[in-house]
């Protein structure tokens, strides 16, 4: 889904270039996702693989690899690939510095009082309410 986002943003980001950003960001951007989709690829082929029955039945519950045990590589290949489409979600966040910089946000408070406490007047003073009907 992330990899998705990023397409989607990607196609965007070609269609607001002259007004909001420059042909530079499209162009990272479009690497990025290109870094991210060979990355998915590599990682789910290695996955299916590895998965496949080849290598064992014993390897989904695997969770300690040594590198004499079968299928060490394509498991070293999907964490890598793995890490590698972390890397590129944080990569693609980046790029969007520049456009958070032209938004800014403008805060305004009008008080409808003299004070923030100026409320109507409590019509009984200093009198306590029981809260519950089992304390009467």
């Amino acid at each position: 889904m992330g990899s998705l986002y990023m397409f989607v943003q990607t196609i965007l980001s070609y269609q607001m270039q002259p007004k909001i950003h420059g042909k530079q960001v499209f162009w990272i951007r479009l690497l990025v996702v290109i870094w991210c989709g060979v990355s998915a690829l590599s990682m789910l082929t290695c996955s299916s693989l590895l998965y496949s029955g080849n290598f064992g039945t014993d390897i989904v519950q695997k969770l300690h690899w040594n590198p004499e045990d079968k299928g060490y590589v394509l498991h070293m290949i999907t964490t890598a690939a793995e890490w590698s489409m972390s890397f590129s979600f944080f990569g693609f966040f980046l790029t969007y510095i520049r456009d958070f910089q032209k938004i800014s946000l403008h805060v305004e408070a009008n008080l409808h009082g003299l004070t923030l406490y100026d409320t109507a007047p409590c019509p009984v003073n200093n009198e306590r309410t029981r809260l519950l009907s089992r304390d009467l």
